[in-house]
């Protein structure tokens, strides 16, 4: 049995999204800048797909940009705005993506602005009590938080720090790369100013992304070379990502609550799974709190052995797909930089399971199986 519950990392292209992508792969093949007949009817999908997107997250079409995935959407949205209005202070936490943190860091090492982290408790909760704090007295701040944590799947309360950078004038910046298409986002509501979503996240294809740009946040472009995305990112659209990426969502939207509650019962399975077989199992961050975590993700903390070096290679010979952290990590010799921050126990071994739609509870069952053997105990 192969079994993939690497989701977090990845998903699986939907058969359906392939489908409303291939026209536009073989026949429709026109430049949408041209002007010709096969330019205008390019051009036409990519704007029904801004309009089907906009319409899904309660925004407007003019505030929807395509780019090449979430790390150029959080790199645009940061460096951009920083520069746009001349902010000299960020606040971010230790626990967001590398989009955010080395974008960050980079601009702190360059003397352009100072950089602050609001603290998290034991579990990797941002405390808002400090944000508050950091925002009194830093003004002007740009604020960029997660809203799912790609490792270890806490969920902040976007709204409530929305409200937070609002009350002292703060510009919001949100990662939402792991909870678009799986949780709903209400942009006429959400206090945010810019977010970021990545297609191959939700069933979509890979090399596409979103960023919105709420309405009167003015920002200069990240990318010159051309008028494409009304003058923001200069290249030649994405075409069939562009189109794939709107089925997707809508697919994601009009089953989320299937998906859901059938991707928590997978995960309520595993955690009961290894509770009740190997003993000493643990889990980081709020993985293991479904109310308070990533539905899709959980991320386990095993026993101590001297395998544990070796406990994603074994998974693997098992056809079992998982990662050690975050995916961007894979095969870097640096450990996570999530986990790090948490001070977990570097003796014990780490492995974040991601669930998707296609998952199935045989599925889980087997990785059960071969996980409870490797700690030499029989399901």
């Amino acid at each position: 049995m192969q079994v993939y519950l690497d989701n977090a990392a990845t998903t699986r292209l939907d058969p359906e999204v392939f489908e409303a992508m291939q026209p536009y792969m073989r026949e429709h093949y026109g430049n949408p800048s041209s002007v010709h007949t096969q330019g205008r009817a390019t051009r036409s999908a990519v704007e029904k797909s801004r309009r089907r997107v906009a319409d899904l997250l309660h925004a407007s079409p003019g505030e929807i940009f395509f780019t090449s995935g979430g790390t150029e959407a959080d790199n645009t949205a940061i460096r951009c705005s920083i520069e746009a209005y001349n902010l000299t202070h960020a606040i971010t936490s230790p626990l967001e993506h590398h989009a955010v943190l080395h974008t960050l860091q980079e601009m702190e090492r360059r003397g352009q602005i100072a950089l602050s982290y609001v603290q998290t408790d034991a579990r990797g909760n941002i405390d808002l009590t400090h944000l508050e704090a950091l925002l009194k007295t830093n003004k002007q701040s740009l604020v960029s938080l997660m809203h799912g944590n790609n490792e270890i799947g806490n969920l902040t309360d976007i709204q409530a720090v929305g409200e937070l950078c609002q009350a002292y004038d703060a510009v919001f910046h949100s990662d939402t790369v792991q909870t678009m298409a799986h949780y709903p986002h209400d942009l006429s509501q959400l206090k945010v100013h810019c977010l970021a979503g990545a297609a191959h996240k939700f069933h979509g294809p890979k090399g596409v992304g979103i960023l919105y740009i709420k309405k009167g946040h003015k920002i200069s472009p990240l990318l010159y070379g051309g008028s494409q995305e009304r003058n923001m990112r200069g290249g030649t659209e994405n075409l069939y990502g562009i189109v794939g990426m709107a089925k997707a969502l809508e697919m994601g939207y009009a089953h989320m609550d299937d998906h859901r509650k059938h991707i928590t019962a997978l995960k309520q399975r595993m955690i009961a799974g290894l509770e009740a077989n190997i003993p000493d199992v643990r889990f980081h961050g709020t993985s293991a709190y479904l109310d308070q975590s990533l539905y899709t993700v959980l991320n386990v903390s095993f026993p101590a052995s001297a395998d544990n070096d070796m406990l994603l290679f074994n998974l693997d010979l098992h056809k079992i797909s998982a990662s050690g952290g975050s995916a961007c990590s894979s095969g870097a010799a640096l450990g996570s930089h999530v986990l790090s921050a948490l001070n977990v126990d570097k003796d014990r071994g780490a492995v974040r399971f991601s669930f998707s739609k296609y998952n199935t509870e045989a599925e889980i069952d087997y990785v059960l199986d071969k996980v409870s053997h490797m700690y030499a105990v029989k399901v």
